[in-house]
């Protein structure tokens, strides 16, 4: 028996049901493969039609030679277009946001390069925040431009105001195509006001061209916040993070309106940057627990948090649940997140040499780059995920060189603790060495 479904998704006596429900069986139907109650891997390059009629028709909705009848589905013809594994993750993945449509590729990359060369053009400027992840940084500043695509950066605590300024100022405010968002940032954890972007991108739109605007939702992942409720046109993540959540696979997702997605999806179509089938099933086994893992997370980063914040050796913290002191990024907080995540940034008093020695002596957690899986990580940002950004522009972007950054998994809090308290305390046994 099949669930109901109207244009808000499927319901059930008379009640749309939740995310985290859609994602155990939503899109798959066990007839199609001898009743199992999980979907299996279709681990196939190319699909049989059933004649060459349906061939014919499967290719031209397929390159768009005709628009589709209203019952009509575009069938499978070969992996690189779709497959029975990607259709049902995306079918599943676009609820937690409420699109229209997703799409799933070979790693958050892949997501983002796709997206941007889906949607610029020779001759437009793209605004984004700062800081924002390495890979991002370095593709936006140093790919682009070789397609003749100009960039323009803003701090990620920068006012609506100061953007809109610096953005005229700018002298190319009539070529603007899309403003780009990371929020929160990696690694400073800033928050950027998506409402006040979406109202400065509309304001440079015109009847012949919309200023698309695009979150990098990855730090909370689809759990805790939701651009496109808040006037964004899309969504990306590496789903790498918290939606695989394993550290078992490299995968990235674009959602958003249809309109846009079927240009996103036609540029991967010929980028070939899907995800393969077995990515597919092992993220669909992912979001069963998304948000249970996600949640378990970010319960153990409070209690983490607030053991850092009142350590001697730890000058500041970046952290969504401890903005107090700073009322305008909590008014942001408090409108576009529904909880603080489970990344957290902190300075130690004693710049790169202490924060090498704290990671050097951490037990449990582990040293290494990536963040949202169920295991504890902690890396040195200046060093590592963000080395490639000049140290000038580290230090206008809050990336010193005490900075270490933890991504706190599902291991008991009071563990995680532990090993911190015993890396902080060789950190201070040194450094009192050495006085």
């Amino acid at each position: 028996m099949q669930l109901e479904e109207d244009h808000l998704g499927p319901h059930l006596n008379g009640k749309h049901l939740r995310p985290e429900s859609l994602m155990m069986s939503y899109g798959y139907n066990p007839e199609w493969s001898e009743m199992a109650v999980k979907a299996p891997i279709y681990q196939t390059s190319t699909f049989v039609f059933k004649n060459a009629e349906e061939g014919k028709a499967f290719f031209e909705l397929a390159y768009g030679l005709r628009e589709k009848n209203a019952e009509e589905q575009l069938g499978l013809i070969y992996s690189r277009l779709n497959n029975p594994d990607l259709e049902i993750l995306e079918n599943r993945l676009r609820f937690w946001d409420g699109a229209e449509d997703a799409a799933v590729f070979a790693s958050g990359m892949a997501a983002i390069s796709t997206t941007l060369l889906a949607l610029l053009k020779p001759g437009d400027v793209i605004l984004h925040s700062e800081p924002i992840y390495g890979g991002s940084d370095y593709y936006i500043k140093n790919i682009l431009p070789k397609f003749g695509i100009q960039s323009i950066g803003f701090q990620a605590c920068a006012t609506t105001e100061e953007v809109a300024q610096l953005l005229e100022e700018s002298g190319v405010a009539d070529k603007l195509a899309m403003v780009y968002l990371e929020t929160p940032a990696n690694p400073t954890n800033h928050l950027v006001d998506i409402e006040g972007c979406v109202a400065l991108a509309r304001k440079h739109s015109t009847e012949e061209k919309k200023v698309v605007v695009a979150v990098d939702n990855t730090f909370l992942g689809p759990v805790f916040s939701h651009p496109l409720k808040h006037g964004a046109d899309l969504v990306l993540y590496s789903a790498t993070k918290y939606i695989g959540g394993h550290s078992d696979l490299i995968a990235g997702a674009c959602a958003g309106s249809a309109a846009l997605m079927k240009a996103v999806k036609g540029m991967r179509t010929f980028a070939g940057s899907m995800a393969s089938p077995w990515t597919g099933w092992m993220l669909m086994r992912s979001l069963e627990t998304l948000k249970i893992r996600m949640e378990a997370q970010a319960r153990g980063a409070e209690t983490v948090a607030a053991y850092l914040k009142q350590h001697p050796k730890v000058e500041k913290i970046y952290y969504l649940g401890d903005l107090q002191d700073n009322p305008r990024q909590q008014a942001i907080y408090n409108k576009q997140c529904t909880a603080a995540g489970s990344m957290i940034s902190f300075d130690l008093k004693g710049g790169e040499k202490d924060a090498f020695m704290f990671l050097n002596s951490l037990k449990l957690i582990k040293l290494a780059v990536s963040l949202g899986g169920t295991e504890s990580l902690a890396e040195h940002p200046a060093s590592m995920t963000h080395s490639d950004i000049c140290l000038a522009d580290r230090a206008k972007m809050g990336i010193g060189e005490g900075m270490v950054r933890i991504s706190v998994g599902v291991e008991h809090p009071e563990d995680i603790i532990s090993d911190i308290e015993q890396a902080l305390a060789k950190v201070a046994v040194a450094a009192a060495a050495e006085a």
